[in-house]
């Protein structure tokens, strides 16, 4: 579990990176003049491009040394963190955030493929979700920091503290880290072209669009949730930032250990299992999505929350291990890579239409909507599980 330790230190930087603007949206309003729809750029900029990148970036981590892929990754994105801050201009930041997004979308595919390599199905879901735990830490982490900072010492003094950190963390990757196994054997072709193989499978285009609806809730939790707090209950901004983050998360977290020790055990009866955990987890955390946007008491929208983190929590410990179960090892990268690019686009959608609907029909409007297509792709990637996982399991698509 050292290896997984290893990266999970990198995974929380990197969403301390990419986190903790959005709990000093204020300040950037403030400081160099963002509007409402430029603050809901800060998070799409970063999503599309981030998204975009990422079959390019699983194709090249199933063809290159993924520990080295990790370790630039880091440095690359760090240096982009200290040109965010570094900033003077609302278009200054928008490139830099442009820059995060391609420089961090080099180390998911290759990180998740250094954990598949090194864990088999019976410990998969386990040590992936421990990872993925580092996410939420981060969340909260750069949600907290970030506000703090910039109640503090200034937004730009946390974006410099924070590359700083991840650059000196690069060398300690760079020694500890140990090498991944050669790159594999490959058929050519472009990402696009291996992409488009994968949604031969049906049980990868029902995870897809589960996913999508997951992280369309999801990422308006991430990139709004602090500011609505921020004004509906007016907290300050190191406040807010720990009041979005810390009980989602916390409850996540929970969510995600069960989640990853209940998939390993069932699915040594239940081939399908880490299918039907994912479909729960996003089915159950719906309406308690909905509810803490659309109640008008802090002390519900916290409890609401946690509810939300907790069963969330069962879908991040088993969407791309469940996606692994129906992939050949010599394309977990792209599998991973395209996935993840599903749930950025997702992300760059929503909010966006966050920020451009909170004056219309407002953050519960739009929940309302998002929660029924988490039902609907719940239901639906269950179904799909059910009727043909263990064909499609068998058959595995070759590289």
């Amino acid at each position: 579990m050292w290896l997984v330790f290893l990266l999970w230190i990198a995974f929380a930087l990197n969403y301390v990176d990419r986190q903790m603007v959005y709990s000093i949206f204020p300040a950037l309003k403030a400081d160099l003049r963002f509007t409402d729809v430029q603050l809901g750029l800060t998070g799409s900029v970063f999503a599309w491009v981030y998204s975009l990148s990422m079959p390019v970036a699983g194709r090249l981590s199933d063809t290159m040394r993924r520990d080295r892929m990790i370790v630039a990754s880091l440095v690359l994105w760090s240096a982009a963190t200290l040109g965010c801050g570094l900033s003077t201009s609302v278009l200054a930041f928008l490139l830099w955030r442009a820059v995060m997004g391609i420089t961090e979308s080099l180390y998911y595919p290759a990180a998740l493929g250094v954990l598949a390599e090194a864990h088999s199905g019976a410990t998969r879901s386990k040590a992936m979700g421990i990872h993925q735990s580092a996410q939420l830490a981060g969340i909260v982490a750069g949600g907290s920091y970030g506000g703090w900072m910039a109640d503090h010492a200034g937004w730009r003094a946390g974006f410099l503290i924070a590359a700083a950190a991840g650059m000196l963390y690069s060398l300690v990757l760079l020694k500890k880290l140990p090498a991944s196994q050669a790159p594999r054997e490959q058929k050519s072709g472009s990402p696009l072209r291996h992409s488009l193989q994968l949604f031969r499978v049906r049980c990868y285009v029902a995870i897809s669009a589960a996913f999508f609806a997951f992280c369309s809730m999801l990422w308006i939790f991430y990139a709004w949730l602090p500011a609505f707090l921020y004004e509906r209950y007016h907290l300050s901004m190191a406040e807010s930032g720990f009041q979005a983050t810390v009980f989602v998360q916390a409850s996540c977290g929970v969510g995600v250990v069960i989640g990853g020790a209940l998939a390993d055990h069932l699915s040594k009866r239940i081939p399908a299992a880490r299918f039907y955990i994912a479909a729960a987890g996003i089915l159950l955390c719906a309406p308690f999505g909905y509810l803490t946007f659309a109640l008008h008491s802090l002390t519900w929208a916290t409890i609401c929350s946690a509810g939300y983190g907790g069963f969330s929590g069962l879908t991040v410990a088993n969407v791309f291990a469940a996606a692994y179960d129906i992939i050949a090892p010599a394309r977990f990268g792209l599998g991973a890579g395209v996935l993840n690019m599903i749930g950025g686009i997702a992300a760059t959608v929503m909010i966006y239409l966050a920020g451009l609907l909170k004056s219309s029909i407002g953050f519960a409007g739009l929940l309302s909507w998002v929660a029924a297509g988490c039902v609907l792709t719940a239901l639906l990637l269950a179904w799909v599980a059910l009727s043909s996982f263990d064909k499609e399991s068998a058959r595995r698509l070759t590289p």
